[in-house]
């Protein structure tokens, strides 16, 4: 008998560690998406987008919880050719280096520039969180690339929108342990309750699959790190930086069709806060889901992917109306 070497398995990168919790993560939804790089010059970054589907184009923002968030509602709305956008220092974008002033003219910029990338000349904009502020943003720098807005969940839109205890700790010089630290499954979840969706976690509404790819980009990549260097450009003290929120008269000038969608369980901003932004907007609308969080997909992904279906194919829309679920 001859003897013959054992091959060791190489161990897996952290970045394909983070790769293949994505894959299972969108495979687990029956989507497949093609991996794009755009190269952006002003301001430089070179930026990631996954493109699932085909249609109109939409491009997904979004918030401190991942890009990862948005496979299950994209998975409930055939016929778009959906875009969603590693916001840059995520998933793999490069970081950049925010302004603490003028960030909403620098993410609308990078919004145009992607497109520009992709040759795109106009596409509708869903953001969740503070994908909220990069969508109004770019409507506002570039009104004629942006037909139709949504605004899933609460963001920091206004001035009376308070700083959550967990950006506030983010921005804190404590943030730069908690980003270093390994997360854990638990502190996940934990997080998601504090956000509203206790129900939906003891229901299972939310894959397992989420939280690989959740754990996978919060210790297998600088993500966390990256977006503390975000949220120190926008966070100063307790509050808002000046200039960071919309006045009313900023919003009144925000002409494309935009509709909220806003969970009476999400702690941020208010019922009342939301009617008055959809107020400012001249083609405003809002739909209240009765006990559903800040991503509010997440606790019914098939009622939300219907109501911005059909919200972004209504060539009417922007009824003003707040409607519940």
């Amino acid at each position: 008998m001859t003897d013959q070497a054992i091959a060791t398995p190489r161990p897996a990168s952290s970045v394909e560690r983070y790769l293949d919790a994505e894959t299972r993560l969108w495979q687990h939804y029956g989507l497949a998406p093609r991996n794009r790089f755009v190269d952006i010059a002003l301001p430089r970054a070179r930026l990631r987008i996954l493109e699932a589907g085909s249609g109109p184009p939409v491009l997904f923002i979004h918030g401190t919880v991942g890009p990862g968030s948005w496979p299950s509602l994209i998975a409930s709305m055939p016929g778009f050719r959906s875009l969603v956008l590693d916001r840059p220092g995520w998933g793999l974008s490069t970081p950049v280096e925010y302004p603490r002033r003028g960030y909403r003219s620098y993410v609308a910029d990078l919004m145009a520039g992607s497109l520009d990338a992709l040759d795109i000349d106009r596409v509708d904009v869903v953001g969740g969180s503070i994908g909220d502020v990069w969508a109004l943003s770019f409507a506002e720098r570039h009104p004629d690339r942006v037909g139709r807005i949504v605004l899933l969940g609460g963001g920091p839109i206004v001035s009376e929108v308070r700083v959550p205890g967990v950006i506030r700790a983010l921005a804190s010089p404590i943030g730069a342990l908690m980003v270093r630290l390994p997360v854990s499954e638990d502190r996940l979840r934990s997080m998601l309750r504090e956000s509203g969706h206790s129900t939906s976690l003891e229901d299972g509404r939310v894959a397992d699959e989420f939280f690989a790819w959740r754990l996978a980009s919060a210790n297998d990549t600088k993500s966390m790190r990256h977006e503390r260097d975000m949220v120190r450009g926008i966070v100063r003290g307790s509050g808002w930086r000046p200039g960071f929120m919309f006045d009313e008269d900023q919003l009144a000038r925000i002409d494309q069709p935009t509709m909220l969608v806003y969970g009476t369980a999400d702690p941020t901003g208010s019922i009342d806060i939301w009617r008055r932004v959809t107020g400012a907007l001249p083609h405003g609308e809002l739909h209240l889901m009765e006990g559903a969080g800040h991503h509010p997909w997440f606790d019914d992904a098939s009622l939300v992917a219907t109501r911005v279906s059909r919200f972004l194919a209504d060539p009417a829309g922007g009824s003003g109306a707040a409607t519940a679920a």
